[in-house]
């Protein structure tokens, strides 16, 4: 059991991936992250509205290097390699992807095959990679 008392397995890497919670899971999954020795960055998508913002938040959250694209293949080499954030293991709390969901569901799925394909690469080493996406409960039903 882990520190905070709440320990869901985040250093097993072949269970890591990409998973729908809600805003109110972030912070006991923060502190799950943090007891568990893996590096947790919190996202915030509030008002993103598409590929341009999101990007230059995970960026920035991430401290991408300076010679990182702002594009898709960019972003997904990035989220391969992180060497310039040495870590056993990472987990990403997307908070309000509702924003970018609605405003541009296209660019919501884009995220979510990068995420899932970072997690899958990442897990062929044994290290976790985890990203969380927060959304409202009441849109879970509609997500495949």
């Amino acid at each position: 059991m882990s520190e905070s008392g709440f320990d869901p397995g985040l250093t097993d890497a072949s269970h890591a991936g990409v998973f729908f919670v809600t805003d109110e899971d972030l912070d006991a999954l923060a502190a799950a992250s943090r007891d568990a020795g893996l590096l947790a960055r919190r996202i915030d998508l509030s008002g993103c509205d598409g590929k341009s913002a999101l990007l230059l938040r995970m960026a920035t959250i991430l401290d991408f290097p300076d010679s990182s694209g702002r594009n898709w293949d960019a972003l997904s080499d990035s989220l391969r390699d992180l060497e310039w954030l040495p870590a056993p293991g990472y987990v990403l709390l997307f908070e309000q992807a509702h924003d970018l969901r609605e405003r541009n569901e296209a660019d919501f799925d884009t995220l979510l095959d990068i995420l899932d394909e970072a997690s899958q690469a990442w897990a062929s080493d044994d290290t976790p990679f985890w990203a969380f996406i927060a959304l409202p409960e009441e849109d879970f039903p509609d997500l495949q």
